[in-house]
């Protein structure tokens, strides 16, 4: 799971800021989703992307963060824009936390459950303290490419009209 190409891990063994990859490629992402289906980011090429970094499913931040997301499907479907959200958590745990949420079709959790963190650690996001993501989302455009980085504390959640507007400029960037 998780492996990304050659070309981007070569960049992103020196990066050790999130926002040092705004402009640069994305890292790969394999991965499986809470349907145990294989979710790969290179298939995503062709419309705007959100990868959404998380800690922990159940907890009090990230439920509200992904229920307001999961609340505001439509707005996102609008912007035709895919939402990657990943986190340290097992499959099954991503199962039952997405029927907890009433996550939407298309909402897809995924698991950076082994290697551990690792596709966080190429994004530059994995806190090393907590053994789980930080609060991190990337905006890529429909090359895949950086856009914007958007980090929070790890008891702040994410503007999802910051989010959204941004996912919207890139729309009318096209």
């Amino acid at each position: 799971m998780g492996r990304g190409t050659a070309g981007a891990s070569e960049v992103l063994l020196s990066v050790t800021s999130a926002a040092a990859l705004r402009g640069v490629a994305a890292p790969g992402i394999s991965a499986r989703n809470q349907h145990g289906e294989t979710v790969d980011l290179a298939s995503c090429a062709g419309r705007p992307v959100l990868v959404m970094f998380y800690p922990f499913a159940f907890s009090r931040v990230c439920g509200s963060e992904l229920s307001e997301l999961s609340g505001r499907w439509s707005e996102v479907r609008a912007l035709d824009a895919l939402v990657l959200a990943v986190s340290c958590d097992a499959v099954h745990t991503l199962r039952a936390f997405a029927e907890e949420l009433g996550a939407p079709d298309g909402l897809e959790l995924l698991s950076d459950f082994w290697p551990h963190g690792g596709i966080a650690r190429r994004f530059a996001a994995f806190s090393e303290t907590n053994g789980a993501p930080r609060r991190t989302s990337f905006i890529l455009d429909s090359t895949l490419t950086v856009q914007h980085v958007i980090e929070s504390g790890p008891a702040e959640a994410r503007s999802l009209d910051e989010t959204l507007s941004l996912l919207s400029g890139l729309q009318s960037a096209h």
